[in-house]
């Protein structure tokens, strides 16, 4: 089974052709500035072990343009993978919200698609161009089934006494006001991947997905029970421009102080703060390098950065009374030993402790990080978000009888 994932965003496409069920990788590829001079296609194909780069400029155009774009290098004579879009079996859409709606992948139809609208200002920066890419595919690939997979539909086992927040219940019934959680395929797919390597369904995991954006989870037998992030995306963790959790005085305070509208401070919230309202900078890698140089600013928000980790990691091993492991993963998660090293320092009286030179990698790419003779796992697990959502898709497609 052909399945091709997309993932859109306001000015970008993310896309994977993976081939089910063995989970080989077909392509891959990125579009970038839509709508925007400049706009270019990287694509790159994996042929006999080897990968071929694609790079292309295009005309400034729409995300119909774009995709249509990426469905010519992929039947081109020379780089192309397939035939024609027919060939394609199913598309997998990463859509950001599901709200109360949506605890599941689900096939798209018009019911579905109108669901997705009226869940818009949930999501108002993602959600519609996630829905543009719903449609934009059904006329591409006229015969493939859609498919929505959605970022909350892991966290929607969270319990009441977890996703309610302590206001008037009218918000909740009316507005739809609770905890969502997001970056749901990537904390699904690495805890269960640490499920298997502990040889424990019922293991109680914590997840930490570290990249631009940053989430933890709390997962007990393989079910989401709390996570960071809420409504929207920009609680919880410190992030690359995301100030994560923040009194909300603060907000009234400077609203009130500085004139500024609702719309201007949750885009100063959103685009720049974290770690780039910090230091000036929101890529790990130019922070570090500017600590190296002897910034005070970036020293400090690097700590921030991992003093608000340590602060979940309690705070769900008191949740899930105790814990089998720690998983890190994402950009960050997966490459920064020191910031893993950061984030768990101290915390050798709850049995976490680490070991820098403790690299042990299994067959699987993962790696143990905990000291040696330890039964409190601290592991790196690399995430494969776009694998996730291929085999839900697949599974969802067998399980009908649409394979």
């Amino acid at each position: 089974m052909q399945i091709f994932v997309v993932n859109c965003g306001s000015s970008s496409i993310k896309y994977r052709l993976i081939s089910m069920p063995d989970a080989t990788l077909v392509c891959s590829g990125l579009v970038e500035r839509i709508g925007a001079k400049g706009t270019f296609l990287i694509h790159k194909v994996f042929k006999k072990g080897e990968e071929v780069v694609v790079n292309k400029e295009l005309e400034t155009g729409d995300h119909g343009e774009a995709l249509a774009a990426v469905v010519s290098v992929m039947i081109d004579k020379e780089s192309g993978v397939i035939s024609s879009a027919d060939e394609i079996n199913v598309i997998g859409h990463r859509v950001l919200h599901g709200g109360r709606a949506f605890s599941e992948t689900v096939f798209i139809d018009d019911v579905v698609k109108a669901q997705i609208k009226k869940l818009f200002p949930l999501g108002p920066l993602h959600l519609p161009a996630n829905y543009t890419g719903i449609e934009v595919a059904e006329k591409l690939f006229p015969k493939a089934k859609q498919v929505a997979v959605f970022d909350t539909a892991f966290h929607q086992t969270i319990p009441p006494v977890a996703y309610k927040y302590a206001i008037s219940d009218e918000f909740y019934e009316k507005n739809g006001v609770r905890v969502y959680g997001f970056h749901g395929t990537s904390h699904k797919y690495v805890s269960e991947k640490a499920a298997a390597y502990l040889g424990n369904p019922k293991a109680k995991i914590i997840t930490i997905h570290l990249g631009n954006g940053c989430s933890m989870a709390a997962i007990d037998a393989g079910k989401c029970v709390d996570t960071s992030m809420g409504l929207g995306p920009l609680s919880g963790l410190i992030m690359g421009t995301r100030c994560g959790d923040i009194d909300a005085s603060v907000i009234f305070h400077i609203m009130e102080r500085t004139g500024m509208s609702a719309e201007e401070l949750q885009n100063v919230l959103n685009k720049k703060s974290g770690m780039l309202g910090l230091c000036g900078y929101s890529d790990m890698r130019d922070v570090k390098a500017a600590i190296k140089n002897g910034s005070e600013s970036a020293a400090l928000a690097y700590e921030m950065y991992a003093y608000r980790i340590k602060k979940y990691i309690g705070s769900y091993i008191a949740v899930l009374n105790g814990v089998d492991a720690i998983v890190f993963t994402g950009g960050i998660g997966e490459n920064d030993g020191a910031m893993r090293v950061l984030a768990v320092k101290g915390l050798n009286f709850m049995g976490i402790t680490y070991d820098e030179a403790n690299t042990t990698t299994s067959a699987e790419g993962i790696k143990e990080f905990q000291a040696k003779g330890a039964n409190l796992k601290v592991l790196v697990v690399p995430t494969n978000e776009e694998l996730e959502i291929a085999k839900q898709c697949y599974e969802l497609s067998i399980s009908n009888g649409k394979g």
